[in-house]
């Protein structure tokens, strides 16, 4: 049996420091999309969320982690694929009921992460309501 210093789980890594503008952005998004069941604004390199609003049982900043780590993936895949001259500009996750929005920024670091219902939320206007908001991230 290993020594107990070998089984403690690694800690729990520290919320980030309030981002002001992420959180206007955050609530720019709830006041135009105001049936949204989540929002969040992540930072890409380390996964943290830096402002988050949820109405559902959806916890954003869990899914700030996992959706970095889906951006980074596939921002791999492009490099293999020697796509140098193509970003990615969102990713869009259809569940059964829900739909799943990332929208980066122009310079990758960071996405608005977005959860709407797919019966009740129109997908055009979400991804316009994002790229608008997207752009407040890098003033």
């Amino acid at each position: 049996m290993k020594p107990k210093s070998y089984r403690r789980k690694p800690p729990k890594p520290k919320p980030a420091a309030p981002d002001p503008l992420a959180a206007r952005v955050v609530q720019q998004v709830l006041l135009e999309l105001p049936e949204l069941l989540a929002v969040a604004v992540v930072d890409v390199a380390s996964g943290t969320s830096l402002a988050a609003h949820s109405t559902a049982t959806i916890n954003p900043n869990t899914a700030a982690s996992f959706n970095a780590e889906v951006v980074r993936q596939k921002q791999k895949a492009m490099a293999a694929l020697e796509l140098t001259d193509e970003r990615i500009d969102d990713i869009l996750i259809t569940l059964s009921s829900q739909l799943h929005l990332l929208q980066l920024t122009p310079d990758s670091s960071r996405f608005i992460y977005l959860v709407v219902s797919a019966q009740y939320t129109n997908l055009g206007i979400a991804r316009e309501v994002l790229r608008a908001q997207v752009s407040q991230l890098e003033a």
